[in-house]
Order: C-alpha cells, then sequence, then structure tokens
C-alpha cells in the first residue's frame, strides 16, 4: 500500500502538510495516538491492561510513545509487558526502536513499516506470528534471544544494515523471500517449519552455523556477496535448496547435518566448500553450477550420488569426495583440477578438459583437519574408484590413477592416445575357461561379444568401430613405457580387425592364420607348440621317408692311359627306405632325423643325404620351423619388454 492509498481502518482526522494521517483512529477519538491530546493520550493508556490488543497501523512513533504504550501493559512483578495481538503496520518510526521483555499472547505485525532508525528485540516471545514484511529499515534488525511461536514473516524486506535474527526457535515458517540487507546472522535459530531465503539479497557475509532447519531451507536465486557459513546446520525432513544462489565466497558445511538432499543447481559459488565431519543421508546435486573461484570441494562423504554435470570450474580445483557415485556429464575445467575420490563410480561423458585433470582413487579415508580419520558408514569400503564412461572427452588432458575401468566407455573418446594411465588401472579379463587368453579387454568387447549386458539403452559398437580405440590405448601406453599393456591393446585391436566384416576376406583368412599360431605374436605357449608340433612332424616324416634306406658311399671309376689316370666320383642317389614302417621307427634313424630338424629351425644344412622327399621336407622346415621360432621370441619380448 502507497501512501496514496486509503487506508482500510479507521483514518485518522489530524491534517499535516502532507494531508491526513494515515494512523489508525483511537476509538472513541478522531486521531490516532501520536495526535491525540495529552488528556486524551492519558486516558486512553490508563484504559489499557496487561494482555490488550494494540491496533496502531499507519500510527507514527518515537521510542518514547512506544514506551508510554507498553508500560501499562507490563507486569509489575516480572516488569514484562504482555500484549494480545499488536498491530504496526505500516507505522514509521522516527529513531530506533527498541522492544524488550515483551510476550505477545498472538502475532506482532510490523508489515510494511518504517523504521528511520534500527530495530531491536530483545526477550520476546509471540504466541502468533511475528511480520516484519515489506518493511524498510534504515539500519540494523535485531531479534536476541526471542521466540517466534507460528510464522516469522519477512518478506521483500528492506534493511539497511545487519540482520541478526538470533531467535531460539520459529514454531512454524520462517519467511526471508526476497529480504535485502547489509549482512544477516541466523546462528543457532531453530526453525520448525520450511525456511526460505529465496530471492534474498545480502550484501554481505551470512551466519547459519548451528542453526537446525526441521523442514530444511530453500535458498533459491539468493544472493550472498561475501562468505556463507553453515558449520553445524542441520537440514532435517527435506533438502537445503540452494539452485541458482550467487555466494561470493566460501561456503564451508563442516559438521553439518543433511537429512534430504542437497541441491546447487545452477548455483555460482565464490570459494571454497568443505564438509569436514558433515553428515549426508542422500546425495548432493551441482548440475549447472559455477565456481568461480572454488579451489577446494570436500572432504566430502556423500552415501549417494554427487552429480557435477554441466558444471563449471574457472580455477584450479581439488575435489576431494567418497560417494557411491560422482557423474561430471559435460562438466568444464578451465583449470587444473585433482579429483580425489573414494568407492565412487564416476561418469566422464562429454566432460570438456582445458588443463590437466587427474582422477585418481585414494586407498584410505579421508583426514580432518584434527587428524582423524572421515567415516565413512553407508559406503562399501570395499569398492574401488569405478571410471564408467570417458565417452566424448578430449583425453589429452585427463590423467586416470589407480582406478577401476571394467565398466569404462572408451568409445567416441578424442585424442584417446594421449590418455595417460598411472598408478594400477584394472581392465576387464575375458571369462574364466581354456577358451578365451588372459588379457585386458574393454568393456565395449564385453558387450560385443556377449560377456556382460550393455548399458541401458545402448547398442554394442561392432569390431570396426572398436578397432581404432584398441590401437590409440595401445599408442598410449607405449608412450608410458608399458609394454605389456600395449599389447593386449595391440592383440585386442587385432582380434576386432579379424572379426570385422568390412575386412577383405584374405586379410581375414591372414590373421586368423596368424592368431592360431602365435596369438598375433603375442602368446608363446601358442608359438613353441606349434614348433614343438611341426619338429615331431618333421622327425617322423624323415624317419618315415625322409631318410635314405642306407647312406650311399662315393662311387670312383676311371680309365689308365700310360702313365695318366682318369678317376670319376659319383655319389648313388639316395634309394628310398623300404619295409615296414616300424623298422624305419629306429633309434639311429631317429638321431638323424632330429640333427636334421634341430638344424633346419636354426637355418643350418645338417649334410645328412636325404631322399627327395625328405629334401622338400627339410626345406619345408627350413622355412616354417624358425618362423615358429622367432614368433615364439618376439612373444616373451613383449610381455618382458618395458
Amino acid at each position: 500500500m502507497t501512501a496514496t492509498d486509503t487506508p482500510a481502518w479507521p483514518q485518522c482526522g489530524h491534517l499535516d502538510a502532507g494531508g491526513h494521517c494515515r494512523g489508525h483512529r483511537v476509538a472513541p477519538y478522531t486521531a490516532c495516538l501520536a495526535h491525540l491530546g495529552s488528556a486524551e493520550r492519558a486516558a486512553h493508556l490508563a484504559s489499557l491492561a496487561p494482555g490488550a490488543d494494540l491496533d496502531h497501523r499507519g500510527t507514527p512513533f518515537t521510542q518514547g510513545l512506544l514506551d508510554a504504550l507498553l508500560a501499562p501493559l507490563r507486569d509489575p512483578a516480572s516488569g514484562r509487558a504482555r500484549v494480545g495481538n499488536a498491530a504496526f503496520d505500516e507505522t514509521r518510526f522516527t529513531g530506533d526502536a527498541e522492544l524488550d521483555d515483551i510476550d505477545f499472547g498472538g502475532s506482532c505485525s510490523f508489515a510494511s513499516a518504517v523504521f528511520d532508525g534500527g530495530l531491536y528485540a530483545r526477550e520476546v516471545r509471540t504466541e502468533g506470528d511475528f511480520r516484519l514484511a515489506a518493511a524498510r529499515v534504515a539500519k540494523d534488525v535485531w531479534l536476541d534471544d526471542t521466540d517466534v511461536g507460528v510464522d516469522a514473516w519477512f518478506y521483500e524486506a528492506r534493511i539497511t544494515g545487519t540482520l541478526r535474527f538470533c531467535v531460539r526457535e520459529v514454531g512454524g515458517t520462517a519467511m526471508f523471500r526476497g529480504v535485502t540487507c547489509a549482512a544477516a546472522y541466523f546462528s543457532g535459530v531453530r526453525v520448525c517449519g520450511i525456511a526460505s531465503f529465496n530471492g534474498a539479497v545480502i550484501n554481505g557475509e551470512a551466519d547459519f552455523a548451528g542453526a537446525v532447519f526441521e523442514d530444511g531451507a530453500t535458498f533459491e536465486t539468493a544472493r550472498i556477496a561475501g562468505r556463507a557459513c553453515f558449520d553445524g546446520t542441520h537440514f532435517h525432513r527435506s533438502r537445503a535448496c540452494f539452485n541458482g544462489a550467487d555466494i561470493g565466497g566460501g561456503m564451508p558445511f563442516a559438521e553439518a547435518h543433511f537429512a534430504a538432499e542437497a541441491t546447487f543447481e545452477g548455483a555460482a559459488i565464490g570459494g571454497d566448500l568443505t564438509f569436514t565431519g558433515a553428515r549426508l543421508e542422500s546425495g548432493v546435486d551441482f548440475r549447472r553450477t559455477v565456481f568461480r573461484r572454488t579451489a577446494r570441494i570436500g572432504p566430502l562423504v556423500c552415501p549417494g550420488t554427487v552429480d557435477f554435470s554441466h558444471a563449471v570450474f574457472e580455477t584450479a580445483l581439488t575435489l576431494e569426495t567418497a560417494a557411491r557415485e560422482v557423474r561430471c556429464r559435460q562438466t568444464r575445467w578451465a583449470s587444473t583440477a585433482a579429483l580425489r575420490l573414494r568407492h565412487a563410480a564416476v561418469d566422464l561423458s562429454d566432460a570438456v578438459t582445458e588443463f590437466p585433470v587427474t582422477v585418481s582413487g585414494r586407498p584410505r579415508p579421508f583426514v580432518s583437519p584434527h587428524g582423524e580419520a572421515m567415516a565413512e558408514p553407508e559406503l562399501l569400503t570395499d569398492l574401488p574408484v569405478r571410471i564408467t564412461s570417458v565417452t566424448g572427452v578430449d583425453a589429452a588432458h585427463l590423467v586416470l590413477a589407480d582406478t577401476d575401468l571394467t565398466d569404462c566407455l572408451f568409445v567416441g573418446t578424442v585424442h584417446l592416445d594421449q590418455l595417460r594411465f598411472e598408478g594400477r588401472c584394472r581392465l576387464p579379463q575375458p571369462p574364466d575357461g581354456l577358451r578365451w587368453t588372459r588379457r585386458q579387454t574393454l568393456a565395449e568387447e564385453r558387450h560385443w561379444r556377449g560377456w556382460a549386458p550393455a548399458p541401458s539403452g545402448a547398442d554394442p559398437h561392432e569390431p570396426a568401430t572398436l578397432a581404432p580405440v584398441y590401437r590409440q590405448l595401445r599408442k598410449a601406453l607405449e608412450d608410458s613405457r608399458n609394454e605389456p599393456g600395449a599389447a593386449d591393446f595391440y592383440y585386442g585391436e587385432m582380434e576386432m580387425r579379424r572379426h570385422d566384416t568390412t575386412t577383405s576376406r584374405g586379410e581375414r583368412t591372414l590373421l586368423g592364420l596368424y592368431w592360431v599360431l602365435s596369438g598375433y605374436g603375442l602368446r608363446a605357449t601358442r608359438a613353441l607348440a606349434w614348433l614343438v608340433l611341426a619338429m615331431t612332424a618333421t622327425v617322423l616324416t624323415m624317419m618315415l621317408w625322409g631318410l635314405p634306406r642306407t647312406d650311399p658311399d662315393p662311387v670312383s671309376t676311371g680309365t689308365t692311359d700310360g702313365r695318366r689316370i682318369t678317376l670319376t666320383t659319383r655319389k648313388p642317389t639316395p634309394v628310398n627306405p623300404e619295409g615296414p614302417y616300424t623298422k624305419r621307427l629306429s633309434a639311429s634313424r631317429f638321431e638323424k632325423s632330429l640333427r636334421v630338424v634341430a638344424n633346419s629351425v636354426i637355418f643350418r644344412a645338417s649334410g645328412q643325404d636325404l631322399t627327395t622327399t625328405g629334401t622338400y621336407v627339410e626345406m619345408t622346415s627350413r622355412l616354417v620351423e624358425p618362423a615358429l621360432l622367432g614368433l615364439a621370441v618376439l612373444a616373451v619380448r613383449s610381455r618382458v619388454k618395458r
């Protein structure tokens, strides 16, 4: 209501320069309390008794007039004033207004009142509401050691100075929506209903240390220019909502308690968030939050999900969190970041890393500033940090350390060949059994082979898609001098190429032979087994058909012509062996065959006379067996090279 509106109560008949006084007429008189004559005022005050209702809406007040009004309402024994309902709406106080030792049996309302000074209430109790909605206060508002029986209404109040709401208890709702003040202090207050600070503007710091919000609290679109302290604050039954809030400084939540979810969606935070000793019973939502100068978040122990999706970190950050899940979908880091996590499943899908970002698993619990290990009662302490996806991430600045990559999705990652693995990063293995070779694989291959189900709503990727993923990861491990790990990814690449239906049949056949003979040059036992098998077959072939019946002796023939003798020496063609096969399998023939085969493995001629069959068998063995030996040596080297 403006000064030109007609008030909704009987108006004072006093005229001043601005027109009629807006004060409530004191019955049976025609003027308000401020404009009554001395005798009339004294008569009215004498008619008041403790517990009387007061209605002085629109009346101009001074502290002297207020004291005179309350004097007849005070109990002589206790010195406390007893008032029923008090209505001071649209009053104008000249100077400070002090309310001391007053019990209101109903409500006390200063809605739309104007205070040229401050408002100071001490030891005030109301059975009903306490209202300061839309009031204008030129200085401070202090409520010390005060109790509000039902609701506290400060909706749209404009306070030039500090708001100190040190109320012991608010029995109902605390409504501070749209309030404006220089600083705010709510330390130790207990609000039995919901507390709303939506749209509040606090131009300095705000202190809620030790406050108890039985039905939660909302700070949506609130703006706090300085630090907002919530140390020891309790949010019961309902969530703590900071959606869209703009906090200029830090937000400490040491020893705080959250019985429901805490949400910071779309907020802007200018300082650190500390949760040392805080107890959370649900998740924390930081979606679309902008962290302007936040250097540290945590240590945060959360039994639910901590969601940083679409959040922006503008400065270097250290994040310490123990949670079931940490989501960083489309999160942007504009500076370096170190994510030190425990137990969490981490989703980095489409995250933007402009500077190095390290995600590491922490083996031991976080430590408080007092050197004590922080308890993790709601978490499964045997679970490692698990990366579930890096899809869409530019991995050039990403470092994964001591994490479990069993379910991690890599397809769609950019610069995957520059991804760095530090410490022990666990990758999935094929199923147990003799059919599958033990090696490190990718979750996408497990989905394609049916070893594990694909994520909900996603189709398994084909080998043509997985082959370049394996190739880039192989290069990443080679660059970090992890040759054994790179060998596993090379094996996976070759497997995908062998199963790729878009590859030519000839190449797939060649890859199939390479796999059968030596596991792509990575399985020494397979190559050695084929070598032993080939040597055994060669030995048997030599014993049965390759060695002649007997070693042919040279034969010399010649002519004599006077004093000259001409000799011609020739070696008879080896005769194929005859007789039963069992007689050919003798010890002497085995020794000769073994010598031939052993020499063929190292490209040496044995000098043994062979049949035509034996000659061709030796030629073949001198080609095949050294190759198998070389594959075995190559496989061993790939496993021991660093």
